[in-house]
């Protein structure tokens, strides 16, 4: 239908009327300038023929005479056709035939025929029902071009290209689900099948200002004409973008991404308060049981009484009001509840409570605590509900919602939402304390399991210090050591086993062992490195064969033995990076060290060498985590440590504290160890 939007166009104007005037046989008789417009043809060439040659297709024309002859006595019918253009093109037009009188009493009928846009709009009782009303109504014709639109679907063309009249439903650059909609449409017009709550997504185009497009809920229904003829499709759509049931997916959607980002139990509980609001609620707080907070005093040791009993600690609250005046208690401080109130039934029963309307009337609850209902009456609290933070059975803490400024009250759909937050929020909770547990755990072990005192004797000036990372990363196999050998020489070992955890404390520890015990065969460090690996070889070796992997162990070490006699250092490394010898005219070098390999790969091949050092030489030795806390390159972390160590001065205990913040930053996801020594 090329000329469609010609024929119809984009005006409001009324249109000249397209009025034919045809016999009792059904030949043209009366032929009007409009319609002449309308549908191309001159005077001369229709005059006298057949109205039904203008009718499509051509097997059916017969039909309009059946339909109007039918009328009998009535004066008057209307009906959906489709008319042929002179140009070939077709047009959904509304037809209307009205019975005129002849003196002679024969019948005879004239027809007004309106493009269906225009007869639609003209009726002034649709025109505000279906062009003003917050709906989306658009027709196609049967080649699934639009011949009709309302306001609605008019604000969505620049969005859906298929909305503009004259214009295929499939043309344009058409959004993901364009295609489903259009092969729905040829679907619908060949079976005559509606299609119902179709929901379809639009993506909005760039630069448009538009908020990332829309989501319509889509029906289908095809147009037929009187003689059950299908002619076209018309859809129906709401757009449920900003609807209650993809406001609920969208928050929960943001929920799995922004609560619990790290394993940290305040931190989770304060990005669930600030989901929340105000989403859902004007105020909340995540109240939490001492037993999933690290390093808290207990509960039972602060002071209670019959009324007030300290209950929770708190650990995230937000409100829609700057300062949050609705809050008794600020984070990190000790939670007072009476000791029977909503907070202590669902503590206890680990269901929730629902109070639509909140109840402060006398013999509730809040007489018990007039501390809240102060509060409440003062903030216009008047709707709550109370759910537990239940995860693996266990009930963790309570999360309240409140609403103040919000009108209207909490009803079934928000108590299920908040329930689905709370669940998948205790859950990450729960990961959060059992990640603490392990951390703290695997901490404990692993300060243990490395030496409380360094010494280097006459020989050597000594200092160490191990960080932890500031990462969700638990702690993994760093260590260090000095031991005294025999003729007044030093021993010093730097090494980092691979994992994380308490297995990696625990293989550390073993590895530190076996080093001091090869250490006392007063090995050269290369020969060390060698029967150190061939060890830790074979036991990998029967690990595996009796399917225990988690028992392997591999890790990088550096053993460097300094002889004050000789002022001479010799080391060998098993994968590990050289130290920084920086001498007393603070020039640094790292020695290149044959790259033996880590421990436990059974490769051996490890070689020594030696480096005269003089008195006041300063030898760092050091883990991975150091060289690699801002750069990934190790390269470049070796670069900015010797320039952070020709800058050094000072005690070694201070310096050791500032070589590390400056080479590592607060995310480092590795833990750093520092072995610093200088010659006497």
């Amino acid at each position: 239908m090329a000329s469609v939007q010609d024929a119809v166009g984009e005006t409001t104007q009324r249109p000249i009327p397209a009025l034919t005037v045809i016999d009792s046989e059904g030949y043209v008789v009366g032929w009007t300038q409009g319609s002449e417009e309308l549908l191309g043809y001159a005077p001369k060439e229709i005059l006298g023929r057949s109205f039904t040659d203008l009718l499509m297709p051509d097997e059916l024309r017969g039909r309009i005479w059946d339909w109007s002859g039918g009328a009998g006595d009535e004066e008057y019918r209307t009906g959906l056709f489709e008319l042929r253009r002179r140009d070939g093109g077709r047009m959904l037009a509304r037809v209307e035939i009205s019975r005129l009188a002849t003196v002679d009493g024969t019948a005879s009928w004239i027809v007004a025929t309106t493009p269906a846009e225009a007869g639609v709009t003209s009726m002034s009782v649709l025109k505000p029902l279906l062009s003003l009303a917050p709906l989306i109504v658009a027709v196609w014709d049967r080649d699934l071009r639009c011949v009709w639109r309302n306001e609605g679907a008019r604000r969505f063309r620049d969005i859906i290209p298929g909305f503009a009249l004259g214009h295929r439903l499939s043309e344009g650059e058409p959004g993901p689900d364009t295609p489903t909609i259009a092969h729905l449409a040829e679907q619908v017009l060949e079976r005559g099948t509606p299609v119902i709550d179709c929901e379809s997504f639009w993506p909005g185009r760039p630069g448009d200002g538009g908020d990332g497009g829309r989501s319509l809920s889509v029906s289908l229904f095809r147009v037929e004409g009187v003689d059950r003829r299908p002619l076209g499709v018309c859809l129906l759509a709401v757009d449920i973008t900003h609807s209650k049931a993809r406001h609920r997916l969208a928050l929960l959607r943001e929920a799995s991404v922004k609560v619990g980002t790290r394993l940290d139990v305040r931190q989770t509980a304060q990005e669930l308060a600030d989901l929340a609001v105000p989403a859902l609620a004007d105020y909340i707080t995540v109240d939490l049981a001492e037993s999933i907070l690290p390093e808290v005093e207990p509960l039972d040791r602060l002071p209670y009484s019959d009324v007030r009993v300290p209950t929770f600690y708190r650990a995230g609250m937000a409100s829609i009001h700057e300062g949050i005046p609705e809050a008794l208690w600020k984070r990190g401080e000790p939670v007072y509840v009476p000791s029977s109130s909503p907070f202590t039934a669902v503590l206890h029963s680990g269901r929730p409570h629902f109070e639509p309307e909140l109840d402060t009337s006398p013999g509730t609850w809040l007489d018990r605590d007039p501390d809240r209902a102060r509060i409440i009456r003062e903030t216009g609290m008047h709707s709550l509900i109370v759910l537990p933070l239940k995860a693996r059975g266990e009930v963790l803490g309570v999360t309240v919602l409140v609403r103040t400024e919000t009108q209207t009250p909490f009803n079934r759909d928000d108590l299920l939402l908040a329930e689905e937050l709370a669940a998948s929020a205790a859950l990450s909770l729960d990961n959060a304390r059992r990640y603490t547990r392990e951390h703290n755990a695997a901490l404990l072990l692993q300060r243990h399991l490395l030496p409380s005192h360094v010494s280097g004797g006459d020989a050597l000036e000594v200092s160490s210090l191990y960080r932890p990372s500031g990462s969700q990363q638990t702690a993994s196999g760093d260590w260090f050591d000095v031991i005294a050998l025999s003729r007044s020489r030093v021993a010093l070992v730097v090494g980092e086993v691979t994992g994380q955890g308490l297995t990696a404390a625990a293989s550390m520890g073993r590895l530190r062992t076996a080093v001091r015990t090869l250490a006392d065969l007063d090995l050269p460090p290369h020969e060390l490195l060698t029967r150190l690996d061939d060890v830790y070889a074979r036991e990998a070796k029967e690990n595996g064969a009796a399917g225990s992997p988690e028992d392997i162990m591999e890790g990088t070490v550096l053993y460097a033995i300094y002889d004050p006699s000789m002022r001479r250092c010799t080391m060998a490394s098993a994968g590990h990076p050289p130290p920084a010898i920086v001498d007393p005219s603070g020039r640094v070098v790292f020695p290149e060290l044959p790259a033996g390999p880590p421990i436990g790969m059974g490769l051996g091949s490890h070689e020594s060498i030696h480096r005269d050092v003089g008195g006041g030489t300063l030898l760092a030795l050091y883990t991975d985590g150091l060289i690699r806390g801002r750069d990934s390159d190790p390269g470049t972390g070796m670069e900015r440590l010797g320039a952070a160590l020709a800058r050094a001065s000072g005690p070694l205990d201070s310096l050791c504290h500032t070589l590390i913040d400056t080479m590592v930053s607060d995310g480092t996801t590795d833990d750093v160890t520092v072995l610093l020594v200088r010659t006497l």
